[in-house]
C-alpha cells in the first residue's frame, strides 16, 4: 500500500466521521443534546458536555481533514518534469512551423495568354 493510498483510506475516514458528528447536531442547538434531559431543563451541565464535546470534535475532525488533504499532495505520485517540458517544446516548435507563412509558388507551367 502506497502512502498516497494510505492518506486517500485516512481522508475518506475522516469526511465520513465528520459527517455523522455534523449529522448528530441540530443547527438550534439541539441534536444529540437536546435528546438528554430535555434541551435546557437540566442544570447538571451534561448537556452542555455534549454539546461542547460535538463542537470539538468536529472542528478537530475539520482540522484533521484540511491537514491530510495538504499532506496527501506531498505524496501524490509524480509526472516527470522532463516529459512534460519535452512535449510543451514540441508543441511550442510545431506551432511556429505551423504558425510560419508560406512562400509564394511559382507556376513553372507557361500559360499562353488567349486574346
Amino acid at each position: 500500500m502506497t502512502t498516497y493510498t494510505l492518506f486517500l483510506v485516512l481522508i475518506m475516514v475522516v469526511a465520513f466521521l465528520l459527517i455523522l458528528i455534523i449529522m448528530v447536531q441540530n443547527p438550534k442547538g439541539g441534536g444529540l443534546a437536546s435528546s438528554f434531559g430535555g434541551g435546557g431543563t437540566q442544570s447538571l451541565g451534561g448537556v452542555q458536555n455534549t454539546t461542547s464535546f460535538l463542537d470539538k470534535s468536529t472542528w478537530t475532525l475539520s482540522i484533521v481533514l484540511l491537514a491530510l488533504i495538504l499532506l496527501s499532495n506531498f505524496a501524490a505520485p509524480k509526472v516527470n518534469a522532463v516529459d512534460t517540458s519535452s512535449e510543451i517544446e514540441n508543441t511550442i516548435e510545431n506551432r511556429e512551423i505551423l504558425d510560419t507563412p508560406a512562400l509564394p509558388v511559382e507556376s513553372t507551367t507557361t500559360r499562353d495568354t488567349v486574346q
